[in-house]
């Protein structure tokens, strides 16, 4: 068989399941702006079921959604009516995708979800079938014909829904402003959580930041930088409010003046306005601080309150969130 034979069916294919997604825009109507409405005033979880193929989409729909800040689980419909249908609540929605509109499996679940009171999307091919019937919002998914040529595996029709799954998904979150910052919240492992983090989430805090007086003998504040094991302490001043930093750049410099390390004081060799951070800013913007000035840690200070210390950052946090 030539090369260009399977290409040219494979081309059938995609050509097929394009013309069924680019179908559904001329049938997007009042019932989408109602499933955006369901979802978005829902106070509860969004139940996605269907069965099958459908089911797999539905699986995908509900991650999506979950991704992407409205709480949505996966509810398999044949689990559903034999004791999961004790996962929902009033104040849920739910999500059903049958392409007949008449999978049986799925049909007897819609009485439990309407005796709840939850309101009810329809992704259906058939919008006069059974389910539609049950649905508040019905979103009709049908395609002309299924890239299978037996016209019977679920392909252009599966292809279809899932889309509409996506439409429905973006158009909610646009309406719910949800932001870069949310989706990296929700995907902490992911490299948009890396690139998200902020100061806050990754500096040292309480006990861990290391802090002296100006009155504290350098050999003490030496002991502090060494217990805590970022290379730097803070001073304060008798406010509390920070006053300076003493790095091991500091202490060296104070030996090269013949500064007696048992005698002075913190106050005497600290270097005076240190450079700081706010904790909102990102791990990022602070990594670039530290590179600019050629240091290994920042003070962290709430902006409100720019001398009163909150946290310290390491390069080496930075390093190991993958921020770099």
């Amino acid at each position: 068989m030539r090369r260009s034979d399977l290409a040219d069916r494979a081309a059938r294919v995609l050509a097929i399941e394009a013309a069924g997604i680019l179908g559904l825009r001329e049938r997007l109507d009042a019932n989408l702006s109602r499933a955006v409405e369901i979802l978005r005033d829902t106070r509860g979880k969004v139940v996605v079921t269907g069965m099958g193929k459908s089911g797999l989409i539905g699986r995908k729909i509900a991650a999506t959604l979950a991704s992407t800040g409205t709480a949505a689980f996966f509810l398999h419909p044949a689990e559903g009516i034999h004791g999961d249908v004790g996962m929902i609540n009033r104040g849920d929605a739910a999500i059903v995708l049958s392409n007949s509109g008449e999978t049986e499996e799925v049909l007897r679940l819609l009485p439990a979800f309407k005796r709840l009171g939850l309101p009810l999307i329809a992704l259906t091919g058939n919008p006069a079938s059974t389910l539609a019937r049950y649905a508040d919002a019905v979103l009709d998914v049908g395609v002309r014909e299924e890239a299978c040529p037996l016209g019977l595996a679920p392909t252009a029709s599966t292809t279809a829904a899932l889309a509409m799954g996506d439409a429905l998904a973006v158009v909610l979150f646009e309406e719910k402003g949800f932001s870069a910052e949310d989706f990296a919240r929700l995907h902490p492992g992911g490299s948009l959580g890396r690139k998200l983090l902020t100061v806050a989430d990754l500096m040292h805090t309480g006990e861990a930041i290391p802090r002296v007086g100006r009155g504290t003998l350098l050999k003490d504040a030496l002991f502090t930088i060494s217990a805590k094991r970022l290379g730097v302490t803070g001073v304060l001043g008798g406010d509390g409010r920070l006053a300076g930093i003493i790095t091991d750049g500091d202490v060296r410099r104070a030996m090269a003046r013949g500064t007696d390390i048992f005698t002075a004081t913190a106050g005497e060799i600290m270097t005076a306005d240190p450079k700081w951070i706010a904790p909102s800013e990102l791990a990022a913007a602070a990594l670039r601080k530290m590179e600019e000035h050629a240091i290994t840690s920042l003070l962290v200070c709430n902006p409100a309150e720019p001398q009163r210390l909150i946290g310290i950052v390491h390069i080496h946090d930075l390093l190991k969130a993958g921020v770099a």
